[in-house]
């Protein structure tokens, strides 16, 4: 069962303002977010329904599980010390 994974309008500008290599690395991960959308080191966000993040070096991928659509919603994709706000 793979998830498709679309990304917010936001997500994809930030994912283009990326260097090239943490581009490459925030793909390779939301390929394997599709595979599961919840891997061990993803965490729930706090008071967000399913809302959850996961860590990619410095920068997080902020994102939402559709199980009933079998979708991901990719809300930010950021730096740590920014995505939050």
């Amino acid at each position: 069962m793979t998830y498709e994974v679309r990304l917010a309008r936001r997500a994809a500008r930030s994912l283009a303002s990326l260097e090239r290599r943490e581009q490459q690395r925030v793909r390779a991960a939301l390929d394997l977010l599709a595979d599961n959308p919840r891997p061990p080191n993803c965490a729930a966000m706090q008071g967000e329904g399913s809302v959850y993040r996961v860590r990619v070096g410095d920068y997080r991928i902020v994102y939402e599980v559709r199980d009933s659509l079998l979708l991901i919603l990719v809300v930010r994709i950021g730096h740590r010390r920014g995505t939050y706000r």
